[in-house]
C-alpha cells in the first residue's frame, strides 16, 4: 500500500474482528515452539530410535521457518503484492481495500509463506535420512523450478501471475539454500542411492 493509505471497514465487526486476527497471528508465532513441539510428539512414535533423538532441531528449524515465512510476507511479499494492485489507481478508479478482504489476503499469505519457509526443515531430515544429497537436488533444479510454479499457483490466494512469482522466487531461493543444507548435512555422500528410497531394514534403529 501507499505511503499515508489506510483500510475501510463498512461492517459493524470488522475494526474489532482485525485486531482479533493480529493478536491471534502474534499468539501463534510466538507459540511456535511449543506447537511443533506437539507436532513432534504426534509424529514421533512413527519413528525409529535414532530419528527420536531429532526433536531439537526439528522444533528449532520449524520455528524458525515460521517465522521467517511471517516475516517474509509482511515485511516483502504481502506489501509489494498490495503496491501492485494499489498502482492501478487513478483519478476515475480509487483504490479502497476494506479490512475483512485485506485481512483475508494477508492471513492466506502468510500461511502460504510460513508453509514455503519450512522446505530447508524437511530436506534437512531427508538428507539425514539418507533420502537425498546436496548433488541429486541440484541436478534436479530445473524440474523444481516447474514444480515450484506449479506449487506457487496452488498456493497462491489469488490467480494473477504477480502473486505467482512473488511465492514462487522465495521457493526458488529456499530450494538452493536446501542443496547446501544437504551437504552439509551429508558430505561426501554418493548421490547413487539418494533417489532410492531406502527400505527400513536398511535404516539405523
Amino acid at each position: 500500500m501507499r505511503a499515508g493509505s489506510s483500510l475501510v471497514f463498512i461492517k459493524p465487526g470488522e475494526g474489532f474482528s482485525f485486531y482479533l486476527n493480529i493478536s491471534l497471528i502474534g499468539g501463534l508465532l510466538l507459540a511456535a515452539p511449543f506447537v511443533m513441539y506437539q507436532v513432534w510428539r504426534f509424529i514421533a512414535p512413527g519413528l525409529y530410535a535414532s530419528e527420536k533423538k531429532l526433536a531439537i532441531p526439528f522444533v528449532a528449524l520449524t520455528s524458525l521457518g515460521s517465522l521467517g515465512g511471517a516475516l517474509f510476507s509482511h515485511y516483502v511479499a504481502f506489501p509489494a503484492l498490495m503496491a501492485f494492485y494499489g498502482g492501478f489507481s487513478s483519478s476515475r478508479m480509487r483504490f479502497m481495500p476494506g479490512v475483512e478482504d485485506t485481512v483475508d489476503l494477508y492471513l492466506k499469505m502468510m500461511l502460504g509463506m510460513v508453509v514455503v519457509f519450512q522446505i530447508p526443515t524437511l530436506v534437512f531430515f531427508l538428507a539425514k535420512m539418507r533420502l537425498v544429497t546436496g548433488r541429486f537436488l541440484w541436478r534436479q533444479l530445473k524440474y523444481a523450478i516447474l514444480l515450484i510454479f506449479i506449487l506457487a499457483a496452488v498456493l497462491t490466494p489469488s490467480t494473477d501471475p504477480w502473486n505467482q512469482v512473488v511465492f514462487a522466487g522465495p521457493m526458488i531461493g529456499l530450494y538452493l539454500l536446501s542443496i547446501g543444507i544437504a551437504w552439509l548435512v551429508a558430505p561426501g555422500k554418493d548421490e547413487s542411492a539418494s533417489g532410492q528410497t531406502l527400505s527400513p531394514s536398511s535404516r539405523t534403529s
